[in-house]
């Protein structure tokens, strides 16, 4: 199965939250279906991304990453390579490059939240990314490791996040309690 066969499939099974996660996954399931290459980088101006939130073993606090390219703080993640099989795949394959902790594990294979983004990559603007996210455990004591994709990598409270993080995001640590 291709990684854009096992988005579809993945969104097409997943049970959203709300009416606006509702929403977003159609919007996802149409750029698929017009987009065989939807899921790559190369599809401009939008293109499915897989992110992952990573969480403490007591979901007590999550690790962010002080983006080096756009100087925000975010969960990990990026755009999915063609040696991906699968979305879960692809986001935990991110978190594990850009925080530096092997043993991750997702907690589920299916996805806690979509958010759609603008960005400043590729050659046609305005550019989209939209984003599935996942959220992984850590295993107690992991340390970050600080990438070239990062200024910073460190732990937070999931009551202290910086306050400059956007919306979605704030909601999906908030979700991440939970699952």
């Amino acid at each position: 199965m291709s990684i854009h066969a096992d988005a579809v499939k993945v969104l097409t099974h997943w049970n959203p939250p709300n009416d606006g996660q509702r929403k977003l996954q159609a919007a996802y399931l149409r750029h698929l279906a017009d987009h065989p290459d939807g899921v790559f980088r190369e599809c401009h101006p939008d293109h499915v991304t897989a992110s992952c939130l990573v969480v403490s073993a007591d979901r007590q606090h999550v690790m962010l990453n002080l983006h080096r390219r756009y100087q925000i703080w975010v969960q990990f993640g990026g755009h999915c390579d063609p040696t991906d099989e699968t979305l879960a795949g692809a986001a935990l394959r991110e978190a594990v490059e850009e925080s530096g902790i092997a043993d991750l594990r997702l907690v589920s294979g299916s996805p806690v939240q979509l958010s759609t983004h603008e960005v400043a990559c590729g050659p046609v603007r305005p550019s989209h990314h939209l984003d599935v996210r996942y959220v992984a455990v850590a295993p107690d004591g992991a340390s970050p490791v600080v990438t070239d994709e990062s200024l910073e990598v460190r732990w937070f409270g999931r009551t202290a996040a910086p306050v400059s993080i956007d919306r979605p995001l704030r909601e999906l640590i908030g979700m991440a309690r939970w699952i």
